[in-house]
This record gives structure tokens, C-alpha cells and sequence, in this order.
């Protein structure tokens, strides 16, 4: 669990789906650091990730009722967050078929570059890509979703998936590579 319940979890959650605001509250303070850091992951600036933030906790609110206690709770508010995160990036209506300027001329090279930065790094430099790279970037290395999966969620095709997929690693490992040839030119 992300927070410590002064409740067990199930009672918890009965307090909020009752409209009891100091669970809502401490449900809210449980989860919203972490819930921000995914809304920031896919929207790239922090005003739309705060957006992305509130609609989150508006839907989660609105769907406590439907949580079984099938599965985590933490896994069921992530794929909520996740799920509003993508929404957003539909309402902004940006381009998930296409990436920007230097992105498409980018050789997929250096693999071994991925293996040395710790998860944090890796999604800190995933910001740097075009918002279609970057959500299925996100949504199949960090989320586990399978491509078809991906496809289906944003309403574009399995190959362009796994091709969006490809070109952002191949981006992520030119960043990466460029960033250690600095780090060596420095120290040299």
C-alpha cells in the first residue's frame, strides 16, 4: 500500500464511498504524490498533469463503489490515473502517429546504453520525447501493457505501436549516449 491507513482499507474505502471527507482526504494524501508523478509521466508539464490529477480523483471517487477487492487497490487506482492520463492526451488531441523534427532520423543504436540508468532517469529523459512516443514509451516499459493493448486504448494500429515503441528506445539511447560521452568529456 502506498500510505499507512489509520483504517483497514476496506473501511476505508465504505467512509469515502459515504462521503465522509476526512477519508476522502486521507485517501487524497495516500495517493497523490505518486498519482501525480504517473499524470506527470504522460502529460509532460505539471499543469496538465495537476489537471490530469483531479480528474483522476474525481473518477476515483466517483467509482469507489466498483472496486471488489478483486486484485490490489493500489494497481486498481493506478490503471484509473493511467487511464485519465490518456484521456487527456485524447482531449488535447495530440498526435500519437507522428514524432518531431530530429526523433524519426534517430538510428536505433547503442543498446546497452538503457542498461545502465536506473528506472527514474530512463522516465526523466522519456519527458524529452514527442507526446506519441512518450505515452507508449510509457505505457509498455513502465505500465506493462502488451501493444494490441495499446493500440486499442489510443485508437491506433499494433504496428504503429510497436513502431512508436522502437523510435522512442532508439531516442531514450541517443539521449543517453550523448549524455555519458559528456560525462566522459568532463571527467576526462
Amino acid at each position: 500500500m502506498t500510505g499507512t491507513f489509520t483504517l483497514p482499507e476496506s473501511r476505508l474505502i465504505e467512509n469515502c464511498i459515504s462521503g465522509n471527507r476526512k477519508s476522502q482526504k486521507d485517501l487524497y494524501d495516500m495517493y497523490a504524490s505518486k498519482m501525480f508523478a504517473i499524470c506527470l509521466r504522460y502529460t509532460k508539464n505539471q499543469m496538465d498533469a495537476e489537471d490530469t490529477l483531479q480528474e483522476g480523483f474525481v473518477k476515483l471517487y466517483n467509482n469507489l463503489h466498483r472496486f471488489r477487492g478483486e486484485g490490489s487497490f493500489d494497481g486498481w487506482v493506478r490503471r484509473i490515473f493511467v487511464n485519465t492520463a490518456i484521456e487527456h492526451i485524447r482531449k488535447k488531441n495530440l498526435n500519437l502517429t507522428s514524432g518531431e523534427g530530429l526523433e524519426n532520423s534517430v538510428a536505433d543504436k547503442h543498446k546497452s546504453a538503457l542498461d545502465n540508468l536506473y528506472e527514474k532517469d530512463i522516465i526523466k529523459t522519456a519527458l524529452t520525447l514527442s507526446d506519441g512516443y512518450r505515452t507508449v514509451f510509457n505505457l509498455y516499459a513502465v505500465e506493462g501493457f502488451s501493444h494490441k493493448e495499446i493500440a486499442n486504448r489510443l485508437g491506433i494500429t499494433e504496428s504503429t505501436s510497436k513502431s512508436q515503441f522502437s523510435r522512442a528506445k532508439a531516442i531514450l539511447r541517443n539521449v543517453i549516449s550523448q549524455k555519458d560521452k559528456s560525462r566522459q568529456t568532463i571527467l576526462a
